[in-house]
């Protein structure tokens, strides 16, 4: 298992991707953006293989910051697995890419680069608790939703590559939950979760970042700040604010909840790079609205 750092923004452990090694060649899991493909391209090969020699691409979820980068791998023959909610959206990016267009605006190539179409042949949908045998590895795909309706996680032996279902940890600071729209759900995160305790599993790899050993306490971290942050925006929703007048108040308060456990302010740079206050402001209002209606 090699975590790959993609130094997205400019920010160590921001993003990772995971290639691994098998009797059939490497495989990976996750791809990042396209913009941070030649750091990935280069990391690979500092492990000794070549781009070409990937044939094998696991997905989460097509989120631009796991799947940005997907089509570059299977330009050069790869086969990418994916969530069957997600796969139309590699086939035809069309939508997913305008629709991240009306958010980003002209930062869309800085952040993301691009997405292009992949030739549905190559599209492997993972169904709920399928397993594939590559070499001498077997992943099992676990539908995992509450961050997205298309997650998954994959387990591989007593390792699980989470994605965003696990949350995000970095440089050993608190787990916080990714809650971007349109698809947050606490109630079905909080059954992943429950499914996720219910593994044989050692070590959880998530794309933000890195190794977690400490499972069950993670866990429950992540629930309990996962219903902080609802419970925090609830008012706001009954109120009827407006989310550019709630961003500045979650922004302040999610950066203090950083430092009030102990995490640095070059470090709450890094939080904000792979999970901006912004999105789960958004992520959390519609939750709401939904829930409500």
């Amino acid at each position: 298992m090699h975590t790959i750092d993609l130094g997205f923004l400019q920010q160590d452990s921001a993003i990772a991707s995971y290639l691994v090694e098998t009797e059939e060649g490497p495989i990976l899991f996750e791809t990042g953006p396209h913009s941070t493909f030649p750091k990935l391209k280069a990391s690979v090969e500092a492990a000794g293989y070549q781009i070409q020699e990937i044939k094998h691409v696991f997905l989460t979820h097509i989120h631009l910051d796991h799947a940005g980068a997907a089509w570059a791998f299977a330009k050069e023959g790869a086969k990418i697995y994916v969530h069957p909610f997600g796969a139309r959206h590699l086939i035809s990016p069309e939508k997913l890419m305008s629709s991240a267009k009306r958010i980003y605006q002209d930062k869309m190539d800085m952040l993301w680069g691009q997405m292009n179409p992949i030739p549905e042949e190559q599209v492997v949908i993972v169904e709920d608790k399928t397993e594939f045998k590559i070499g001498n590895k077997t992943i099992k795909g676990w539908h995992t939703p509450g961050h997205a309706v298309h997650h998954i996680a994959y387990q591989m032996e007593k390792i699980l590559i989470s994605g965003d279902v696990a949350g995000v940890k970095i440089a050993g600071g608190i787990v916080v939950p990714p809650c971007p729209p349109p698809d947050i759900n606490i109630e079905d995160w909080q059954a992943s979760i429950n499914l996720i305790r219910g593994l044989d599993i050692e070590e959880i790899y998530l794309t933000h970042f890195g190794k977690i050993t400490n499972i069950e306490a993670h866990l429950n971290e992540l629930e309990k700040r996962l219903l902080g942050w609802a419970n925090w925006i609830k008012p706001h929703f009954d109120q009827q604010h407006e989310i550019k007048d709630i961003l500045p108040l979650f922004s302040a308060f999610a950066a203090q909840e950083l430092r009030d456990n102990g995490v640095s302010e070059a470090d709450i740079k890094k939080y904000d790079a792979a999970n901006p206050a912004w999105m789960s402001v958004a992520g959390l209002m519609r939750y709401w609205k939904k829930k409500m209606s």
